[in-house]
């Protein structure tokens, strides 16, 4: 087994993954990249907009590569979601609603500190799915507004390893907003920590001039795709592209080394995380000033997977 010194001085590694936990990502990101390697990290690409554009900035300095999860997005799910956008099948898309709703990770997670603490909280830690994906149906964000709350200050653990010890709360563990597209659309995002009795709201809805898409869980590659358009009384589910639908980590920095061999772009990219990490903290600066975020950054969005995909492939 490698120490992190011993990889990154291995001259045969061209493309270190980074699966640390937020607050080292930027630090361990710099160290690979100072050593000539691309790198490919976890969720979020930093805990501050200034850790993540450093480590783009060093990329672009080195004509090296940076990609970041989730790479979800690419699942057949929302590759199918994005198909029906494309094909008009609901007319213009003008607004979309995503909640992820939960009761926090301290009930199961064997060391859920991190979720409490800098660079963890709901719209951190889940957000990144969310967020991804509607960059990837909708386009990039303009402007965002939010409000953020804590329902506890400390909460206790009652998973088995720590059973009974405390966290002390640092971060919103309930994020709520608004989010202008530079197509005209509308969105709705909301993460919490704070459900404590579960929730029955969709993961991610589109709503178009024609009828809406009901979009799966951003945090899986599959699920069901289903449509209503005006006037219709019954929900039609979409048949999935082929591609991936199972649960395929990995394919995120898969299509990176495609990437860097053939020389396309990634579609994971560090510019997409960056763009999303600037949203998370968008919502976070809306509500502690009191006023609309308006976003420094853009992003291209990623290209669709071909439609004729053999499997275990991604050109």
């Amino acid at each position: 087994m490698y120490t992190t010194e011993e990889l990154l001085a291995d001259p045969e590694i061209e493309l270190v993954i980074n699966l640390t936990i937020p607050a080292l990502h930027a630090k361990i990101m710099l160290d690979a990249l100072q050593a000539g390697k691309h790198v490919y990290v976890e969720k979020p690409l930093g805990v501050t907009r200034e850790e993540g554009k450093a480590v783009l900035d060093l990329a672009e300095a080195k004509g090296l590569r940076v990609g970041c999860a989730p790479e979800t997005f690419l699942g057949s799910g929302i590759q199918t979601a994005l198909k029906l956008i494309q094909d008009g099948r609901i007319g213009t898309p003008i607004a979309a609603t995503a909640f992820m709703m939960s009761r926090g990770h301290e009930h199961w997670h064997p060391d859920p500190e991190f979720y409490y603490a800098a660079g963890g909280g709901p719209m951190f830690d889940m957000g990144p799915y969310y967020l991804t994906a509607l960059v990837q149906l909708l386009g990039p964000i303009r402007s965002i507004s939010g409000m953020t709350g804590a329902a506890l200050t400390e909460r206790t653990i009652t998973s088995e390893k720590k059973h009974g010890q405390k966290i002390r709360v640092d971060v919103p563990t309930h994020v709520a907003g608004l989010m202008e597209f530079y197509n005209g659309a509308i969105g709705t995002l909301i993460t919490s920590f704070d459900a404590f009795g579960g929730s029955t709201l969709p993961n991610i809805e589109i709503y178009g001039t024609e009828g809406t898409i009901l979009v799966p869980d951003p945090n899986g590659f599959g699920g069901s795709v289903k449509y209503r358009l005006t006037g219709e009384s019954d929900w039609t589910e979409e048949p999935l592209l082929p591609g991936y639908h199972e649960n395929t980590r990995g394919i995120g920095p898969a299509d990176m080394a495609y990437a860097i061999r053939s020389g396309r772009p990634h579609r994971a990219s560090g510019e997409l995380a960056y763009h999303v990490l600037e949203a998370m903290w968008g919502f976070h600066d809306a509500s502690d000033e009191g006023e609309r975020y308006e976003m420094a950054s853009s992003c291209d969005v990623p290209a669709p997977l071909p439609l004729d995909l053999q499997k275990y492939t991604l050109d």
